[in-house]
């Protein structure tokens, strides 16, 4: 990917819209992050996805911290479920190595589909 001013400013704001939906719906910013940096910065599909990964700590630590100061974090929920999102995100990051770019686009397509369905059904 050319550094262009062009590219640089796509770059900003696929970070600004990625982190204002992470911290308005409290996550879901990899959603966002993804599909911009693979048709708007026109990076590979699996390195998308790693770097979402990467990109999406730090400003998921940053929301967390701010639920947690005003008080909209819930502990007994938050903890246990902490184990689980370790545990995933492991085995997420190994599938990911060998899932072919391909398989990863349809899973990331469907995963998105149902998310969607439901958030309209709910």
């Amino acid at each position: 990917m050319e550094n262009s001013i062009k590219q640089k400013g796509y770059m900003a704001i696929t970070g600004a819209l990625t982190g204002l939906a992470n911290g308005f719906f409290g996550g879901g910013g990899g959603m966002i992050v993804v599909p911009l940096m693979i048709y708007l910065l026109k990076i590979k599909t699996k390195t998308a996805h790693a770097t979402a990964l990467a990109v999406i700590l730090p400003i998921t630590l940053i929301s967390a911290l701010v639920y947690f100061l005003s008080g909209k974090f819930d502990f007994k929920v938050g903890v246990p479920s902490l184990v689980g999102v370790v545990l995933g995100g492991i085995i997420g990051a190994w599938l990911l190595g060998k899932l072919s770019a391909d398989w990863l686009t349809k899973i990331f397509s469907l995963v998105m589909l149902v998310a969607g369905v439901k958030a309209l059904v709910l």
